[in-house]
């Protein structure tokens, strides 16, 4: 039976962290800045150019959405007050029921808006370009890159993102060889970035008849989407374009004509391809927005090294070098070998649950980011 005392315990610690939380926050200062941009696209002529609005558009969007979550938050906390008032008047369950639900709506909205606030880079708010390649072991591994597709697709749906495939490598009797995807939504680079590394599977692997038990690996890279908001040079003598027809899922009308493009870029020796669309227009500009979104992670990793802080690196796709395992066999856990963050639940993880994988990664990457300045001051 629920207890009056208990919950009211819980509800304390709730608004405390609320308290804790809204300091470092400014609902102010962004309906401040949302009111500037209305402003702005309100002025003669602001709409004679619509092109180089889609930065400002792109802001007034991730403001609202910002502005939204914390009135959200703000009314959650204010519920909660009221209704711990209530529970001590009526002291019935109906009230404790209630004052529990309340006290879980709120938490809920604290670990939304705390996630939001620890994206704090500029390209955090990006669109996100990921891939994802099998490493070695043939269809084992393939079938576990696919895996790791369908998770992240899972992960998008429910987190209301867009997705799109830019170009895909069926394996050779399953899986796949290569994928790259397009994921649409604000913050979507910011919290997939974490998810860049080898990712290592252990289970007794279905191609195997004699039930031997195999680990595979796969690597995951993420890019922010940086077409829309950066200007990325691309000399037209820096880069060849290749044809070629498509050799993957879409049938005859697909591979029919030569409408695959490939994309090599000599300064930097980046190869970025896209063979999904019948268009060969379309496929170039899609392996367009790959190549700017791989040369501007190249620019931010040559920034970072220079600062002495790497970001998220890549080693081989092998043993030993993995940001997190799936253990299916012989026991059931999914553990990220950076945060020590671990979940039993494996089917719901591979289902798309790795919202606390990414949470806890933000947390430690912002717990080393304040380290470091503290040690710079």
């Amino acid at each position: 039976m629920l207890q009056l005392s208990d919950i009211k315990r819980s509800a304390a610690q709730s608004i405390q962290q609320f308290k804790s939380l809204w300091r470092r926050l400014d609902l102010e200062d962004s309906r401040n800045r949302h009111q500037e941009i209305e402003t702005l696209l309100t002025q003669p002529g602001a709409w004679d150019d619509p092109e180089k609005l889609t930065p400002l558009l792109k802001e007034k969007s991730i403001l609202e959405e910002w502005i939204r979550e914390l009135e959200e938050l703000k009314d959650a906390k204010d519920s909660l007050e009221e209704w711990v008032q209530l529970a001590e008047e009526e002291q019935s369950q109906e009230a404790l029921e209630a004052l529990t639900e309340q006290c879980q709506a709120l938490n809920k909205q604290l670990q939304k808006v705390e996630l939001k606030a620890l994206l704090s880079d500029p390209e955090d708010k990006n669109n996100a370009i990921l891939e994802i390649h099998p490493g070695a072991g043939g269809t084992e591994a393939q079938d576990w890159a696919e895996m790791l597709l369908r998770m992240y697709t899972r992960w998008a749906e429910d987190n209301n993102f867009q997705l799109q495939i830019l170009d895909y490598l069926p394996g050779d009797e399953a899986g796949l060889k290569s994928v790259t995807l397009s994921v649409e939504g604000n913050y979507a680079f910011g919290l997939l970035k974490g998810e860049k590394g080898i990712h290592r599977l252990i289970r007794i692997s279905p191609y195997d008849t004699s039930g031997r038990r195999h680990t595979s690996f796969a690597s995951v890279d993420v890019y922010p989407d940086v077409t829309q908001d950066i200007e990325i040079e691309i000399k037209d003598e820096d880069i060849r374009v290749d044809v070629f027809r498509s050799s993957g899922p879409g049938g005859q009308s697909v591979n029919k004509t030569s409408s695959a493009v490939r994309i090599t870029h000599f300064p930097s020796g980046i190869v970025a391809q896209c063979q999904n669309e019948k268009s060969q227009f379309r496929n170039r500009e899609s392996a367009l927005k790959i190549l700017k979104a791989r040369l501007y992670e190249q620019e931010l990793q040559k920034q970072e090294e220079d600062k002495q802080q790497k970001y998220s690196s890549k080693n081989a796709i092998a043993w030993g070098s993995q940001i997190r395992s799936y253990t299916l066999q012989p026991y059931r856990l999914v553990k990220d070998h950076r945060t020590g963050t671990e979940d039993s639940n494996v089917e719901r993880v591979l289902d798309g649950g790795v919202e606390d994988f990414i949470r806890n990664y933000l947390l430690s990457l912002h717990g080393q980011k304040w380290s470091d300045e503290a040690q710079v001051s």
